[in-house]
């Protein structure tokens, strides 16, 4: 039928009350833009999420979708043993999809049913009021930035065509190298990094994200910039205008939200 909801959400896995405890305190921002991205989604009546994630099977020649029947988020690997949902996935419109784009992208299936936290985080958060919400999880590849964007706009023809209706996240943070104290340390192209994406994403300047420089993103220690281009090239055409609700990096690593109105 339509897309009806499209956003950015970062996934730092403390902002899960149970692993975050204190820390939630450093994160105001990201967690205020979390609710609006919830509101905003609850009220686009959305059948099906498609969410992009950096941290699932990541394939170098190929896209990857999990194709199980039922996913269940959970935190263990965090030490977080009691929170847990269980959300079912879009196993029929997983095949449709194969189907078409088979001949015209590389695309490989999975079929696993714990899914990576770079999808759980955002799910988690997302969707507690929407028990009959279908998901589709798809991890993108080491193929190059323009690919990407060829494969967003190729699943957005086969989604424009189905009956029900879309919400597509892109899952990832930017650079994680903005302090001393980052997870992979510090680099002077971290910040510029996270500038430049911000202001391009605002600006509608996508040409200048697929050409950005390999050497800055590189050195930047990002893991969001695919799933955002696999999302602006299932934008691409749309009338949209990208709002950012917030942008922080407490811990040396930069959390950016963006809702995408439609």
């Amino acid at each position: 039928m339509s897309i009806v909801f499209s956003a950015i959400t970062p996934h730092p896995p403390v902002l899960i009350k149970s692993i975050g405890k204190e820390s939630l305190l450093l994160l105001k921002k990201t967690i205020e833009s979390y609710k609006e991205i919830e509101e905003n989604l609850y009220a686009s009546k959305a059948e099906t999420i498609i969410i992009i994630s950096p941290h699932g099977h990541m394939h170098t020649n190929a896209f990857t979708m999990n194709i199980n029947p039922e996913f269940e988020i959970n935190f263990e690997e965090f030490g977080d043993f009691s929170t847990k949902i269980n959300l079912n996935g879009d196993t029929g419109l997983i095949y449709k999809i194969r189907e078409k784009l088979e001949t015209k992208v590389p695309l490989q299936l999975i079929s696993e049913k714990n899914i990576d936290y770079g999808c759980g985080v955002p799910l988690y958060l997302l969707t507690k009021n929407l028990k009959d919400i279908k998901v589709i999880s798809i991890y993108y590849s080491g193929l190059d930035l323009e690919a990407h964007f060829k494969f967003g706009k190729l699943l957005k023809k086969e989604l424009l065509i189905d009956k029900n209706r879309f919400g597509i996240i892109a899952s990832g943070d930017l650079s994680h190298r903005l302090s001393k104290e980052a997870p992979v340390g510090y680099s002077s192209q971290g910040a510029k990094f996270d500038k430049k994406i911000i202001s391009y994403l605002k600006n509608k300047k996508i040409n200048k994200i697929l050409n950005m420089n390999k050497k800055i993103i590189d050195q930047a220690g990002e893991c969001g910039l695919k799933s955002i281009v696999i999302l602006l090239g299932i934008l691409d055409g749309m009338d949209y205008k990208p709002e950012i609700l917030s942008y922080e990096s407490p811990f040396g690593v930069g959390y950016l939200t963006v809702n995408f109105k439609l």
